[in-house]
């Protein structure tokens, strides 16, 4: 299956997400303008990736910043991992740096959204 590797921008993430290399990544700052559209490339990526994932999949999530329509789309794939979680071992690895209250209680709302293995951890 074909990586999706999308470079980081002043307002978009990086997107890493490479089956083959068991790297799924999503790091930097998320503030797109159209955040449904730069996101739909990774919902098309899941939606492939679920037909044949791997037998453990660790999703990674770094965030320095997001905004509203950001959190929505990072939602929407949590909720997405949670169907993963039927066929593959799914992690969410939540990272945060020290003195960043919001990303930690970002990452720990998440973590009651879906029933998946949630770990928020200090960067």
């Amino acid at each position: 299956m074909e990586a999706l590797l999308i470079e980081a921008t002043e307002d978009s993430p990086k997107i890493a997400l490479d089956a083959a290399n068991n790297l799924f990544q999503i790091s930097g700052r998320s503030l797109p303008e159209n955040a449904i559209g730069f996101y739909q490339p990774v919902f098309d990526w899941l939606q492939n990736y679920l037909q044949s994932p791997n037998a453990v999949s660790v999703f990674e999530f770094q965030l320095e910043y997001f905004n509203t329509a950001s959190a929505k789309q990072i939602a929407k794939i949590l909720l997405f991992l949670e169907k993963l979680s039927i066929k593959s071992d799914v992690v969410v690895k939540w990272y945060y740096k020290q003195d960043d209250v919001d990303m930690l209680a970002s990452g720990q709302r998440y973590a009651k959204l879906i029933n998946v293995k949630f770990e928020v951890l200090e960067n």
